[in-house]
């Protein structure tokens, strides 16, 4: 077992490896995904989304084992350009959740704003505990708790949680794990939010501290622009929807994050995607989050759909 899962990384030493170039990023993760594909003795597989991170990483493991499966978690909420570019690639399972999207949000609600956030906000609203109340409004050292700037979602006329991604992506994955007996590489980065860089701190590349929940994030140390060059050196192939100004290609319907682009993504999404978009305004009542939040917002930080 890797050293780096005994022991946490520091926040020096993940920047350190942040700052390599992009050949010593490609050997380190060579040798996370050597070392992961031998703990299980090639019992492995890519979780691959079809997005431009999981792209470049399904290339580097299969630069290394060619025979090597990927799986595509076909929740129904994908752009159609990423359904289409994952057709293309040899050799993958798709994988269907249980539920719908709409029988998610009926059930426990949309996901809005980032994962923790929806988690606090949830858990407020729903607990009869009252100290899990207490925590998630005033939080403990300051954290743990509901940010000020959202504390209006508590009053919101609809549901909130983080259960969308549980029940879409991460039950269906475990079911595959199990039945499958295999383990993922992941393509996620500690840049793509503060949750994941304190996992990546935690965990390193190699996670082996739950069994049966192993798995291995070999890019965890890339950012965005380490993405970019490789795909550009390597000339690899990726969904074109990124030349359609998309810069999130995850689901179409999230609202996970959509403070970083000011709900820019979904007037792409009605630019790239019509029909998609009027289903996820009308049918979905996106359009009625959306309104209840910017209502509730300074002019300055209001979300742009239309």
């Amino acid at each position: 077992m890797p050293i780096e899962n005994l022991l946490y990384l520091t926040i020096s030493e993940l920047r350190q490896r942040q700052n390599f170039d992009l050949e010593q990023k490609i050997e380190l993760t060579k040798v996370a995904i050597r070392q992961f594909y031998d703990f299980f003795d090639g019992q492995v597989y890519v979780s691959f989304s079809g997005g431009k991170d999981s792209t470049v990483l399904l290339d580097i493991v299969r630069s290394e084992y060619p025979d090597v499966k990927a799986a595509f978690l076909d929740t129904g909420l994908e752009y159609k350009l990423i359904r289409d570019f994952v057709k293309t690639i040899p050799n993958v399972e798709w994988i269907k959740p249980k539920m719908n999207f709409i029988d998610v949000i009926k059930k426990y609600g949309y996901p809005v704003i980032s994962k923790e956030q929806a988690h606090y906000i949830q858990q407020y609203r729903e607990s009869k505990s009252q100290h899990t109340r207490d925590m998630r409004w005033n939080g403990i050292n300051g954290r743990f708790k509901i940010s000020e700037k959202w504390k209006f979602l508590c009053n919101a006329p609809f549901k909130i949680s983080d259960h969308c991604c549980y029940v879409l992506k991460k039950y269906p994955a475990m079911h595959f794990n199990k039945v499958s007996q295999l383990r993922p590489f992941i393509g996620t980065m500690a840049t793509n939010s503060s949750v994941r860089e304190r996992t990546y701190l935690r965990e390193g590349c190699n996670s082996f501290s739950k069994i049966g929940s192993e798995h291995s994030t070999p890019l965890g140390f890339w950012n965005e622009e380490d993405i970019w060059q490789y795909i550009k050196e390597k000339h690899l192939c990726y969904s074109c929807i990124y030349d359609k100004g998309l810069t999130n290609t995850g689901c179409a319907f999230c609202m996970f994050g959509i403070m970083h682009d000011k709900g820019r993504r979904f007037t792409a999404l009605k630019q790239i995607q019509p029909e998609l978009y009027n289903y996820c305004m009308n049918k979905l009542k996106i359009h009625e989050v959306l309104d209840y939040i910017n209502a509730n917002l300074p002019e300055k930080d209001r979300i742009i759909y239309e």
